[in-house]
C-alpha cells in the first residue's frame, strides 16, 4: 500500500493560515493533494490536522480525514517523522501484513510548484534502492565554498583555501528541497530520521521548490507559477 500524507497543522505564524490562504484561485493546501492524487502513485490521500476549517477543506478537494492530530503534535517544535508516524498508526486501512511492502509520501501543504512526475520519479528511487528514504534536493545556486562571514565588520571567508579555484571546479553540493520525503512505512513507524544517511537522493528542478515562511516567499512562488502556468 501506497499512502500520501499531509500534515497541515492550523496554527502557522508566519504567514497566518497558510495552508488554506488563496494561492490563484484555490487554497494552498489543494494543490498539495491535487498533485498527490492526479500521480496515480496512492491507495489514499490524507490529511493530518487539528484544524477543522482545514478538515474541511481538505475533503472538498478529495483528501481524507480519518481522524484529527493532537494538540500535542501541532505545535511549533514537533517534528515530521513523528506527525506521519502518527498518522501510519492512526488509519484503518493499512493492513500490518502490508508495512514491508508499503510506503508513505510525505507532502507539505505549501509545496505548488510540484508536480506528478516530481512524486513518480521520487517512489522510484526509493524502489530501485534499499534506503528507508527518498529526499528530493536541489542543488545551491551559489557555492558553499564560497561562503563568507562577517568579523569585526570584515568579510571572512569560511573556507579560504578555495578562493582561487574556479567554480567551476568546486563540488556541486545541495540542500533539502522541503517539499516532500518518501519513505518506507517500516522506516516511519520506528521513527527513523530521515537524514540518517539511508537515504537516496532525487534531484529536483529549481523552480519547483520555494520553502514558503515569508510573505516575500509567498510572492516568489506565485510568480514562479504563473510562469509554469505559460508552459
Amino acid at each position: 500500500m501506497n499512502l500520501a500524507i499531509i500534515p497541515a497543522r492550523g496554527g502557522s505564524k508566519r504567514i497566518p493560515r497558510k495552508n488554506i490562504k488563496d494561492f490563484h484561485g484555490k487554497p494552498m493546501i489543494a494543490y498539495a493533494i491535487q498533485v498527490a492524487l492526479n500521480s496515480k502513485l496512492f491507495d489514499h490521500v490524507v490529511v493530518s490536522t487539528d484544524d477543522v476549517e482545514i478538515a474541511h477543506i481538505a475533503k472538498s478537494y478529495g483528501a481524507q480525514i480519518p481522524f484529527m492530530r493532537p494538540d500535542t503534535l501541532a505545535d511549533d517544535f514537533t517534528d515530521t517523522v513523528s506527525v506521519v508516524a502518527h498518522a501510519i498508526e492512526h488509519v484503518d486501512f493499512l493492513d500490518m501484513h502490508e508495512i514491508k511492502q508499503s510506503t508513505a509520501c510525505c507532502v507539505y501543504p505549501c509545496s505548488p510548484l510540484i508536480n506528478e512526475s516530481d512524486l513518480q520519479k521520487a517512489m522510484a528511487c526509493l524502489l530501485s534502492s534499499s534506503a528507508d528514504y527518498c529526499v528530493p534536493i536541489v542543488a545551491f545556486e551559489h557555492s558553499i565554498y564560497r561562503a563568507m562571514k562577517i568579523i569585526d565588520g570584515k568579510l571572512s571567508m569560511l573556507q579560504p583555501e578555495q578562493a582561487k579555484k574556479r567554480t567551476q571546479d568546486l563540488p556541486v553540493t545541495y540542500h533539502d528541497s522541503g517539499q516532500f520525503y518518501f519513505g518506507r512505512v517500516e522506516a516511519w513507524l520506528k521513527r527513523r530520521p530521515i537524514l540518517s544517511g539511508d537515504a537516496v537522493p532525487y534531484v529536483m528542478a529549481r523552480s519547483h521548490a520555494v520553502d514558503i515562511d515569508t510573505d516575500e516567499d509567498w510572492r516568489m512562488a506565485e510568480r514562479l507559477y504563473e510562469l509554469s502556468s505559460r508552459d
